[in-house]
């Protein structure tokens, strides 16, 4: 099994997510590793650390979750593994509720969301999503 985090969806996995034609309340799993310093693209802030960005983010997000009808589950520090092997732990979890595909697509697109991903893009060396939904439904 490969494992690539990445920032940025490409315009092809955005088309597959999106496209899936599954709808309905889904979870999605967040894996987040934090850059050592933050990037801002203006290279304002160098003193902070990627955590301490993305966490601007993590404030600021819940408003616009919880704007489309969505809510966080769950964020915790990553602080071991019992199964498996990976190169290296992801430094965050986060699990987030979403009503629906388009909720979350709003949500992306929303002026308020577009405000805030600055602070996710300087704080994130990558991550994996990964949309789950409930089994039996």
């Amino acid at each position: 099994m490969e494992v690539v985090n990445a920032v940025t969806p490409g315009p092809e996995q955005i088309a597959a997510f999106f496209g899936s034609g599954e709808d309905g309340p889904f979870v999605m799993i967040n894996l987040l590793k934090f850059k050592p310093h933050a990037t801002y693209a203006d290279g304002s802030e160098p003193e902070l650390t990627g955590r301490e960005a993305y966490a601007r983010y993590g404030a600021a997000v819940q408003a616009c979750v919880a704007a489309v009808g969505g809510r966080q589950v769950y964020a915790g520090a990553v602080t071991g593994l019992m199964i498996g092997e990976v190169g290296e732990l992801w430094d965050m979890a986060a699990l987030v509720e979403y009503p629906s595909l388009a909720a979350m697509m709003q949500m992306i697109q929303s002026p308020e969301y577009q405000a805030i991903e600055k602070h996710r893009h300087a704080g994130l060396a990558g991550q994996l999503n990964i949309r789950t939904k409930q089994l039996g439904k």
